[in-house]
């Protein structure tokens, strides 16, 4: 059996994406985080840590893959607060905000 024990970003700047996720979900950011690697270890709740690592080409697609958050604060409110740690919106869907992170990689917000 195997568990997950952290979740990959290819990016451009690995310490911008690795900042705005350590904001997001509460992580710590790894004090030896670079541009080139970076690395956050899961919040109190246990989820995978997060790595994130420089790659030479821009993101071209839509992921295949992405985050679904829970609002535990209101999705207003909490939509808010990752637009100021650097998100911006993509659709908002009433009770579905698809958000995008600093390097226009997709996550969903929802109450």
């Amino acid at each position: 059996m195997s568990y997950i024990k952290s979740v990959t970003f290819d990016c451009r700047d690995a310490l911008v994406v690795a900042r705005f996720w350590a904001g997001a979900l509460g992580g710590e950011l790894d004090e030896d985080s670079t541009s080139d690697k970076a690395f956050v270890e899961a919040p109190g709740w246990g989820g995978p840590d997060l790595w994130f690592q420089r790659v030479p080409e821009d993101k071209t697609a839509k992921l295949r893959m992405h985050f679904d958050l829970r609002a535990a604060g209101g999705l207003p409110a909490e939509v808010e607060r990752l637009q100021a740690l650097g998100a911006t919106v993509a659709h908002d869907q009433g009770d579905l905000v698809v958000m995008r992170d600093p390097e226009g990689n997709e996550f969903c917000v929802e109450d």
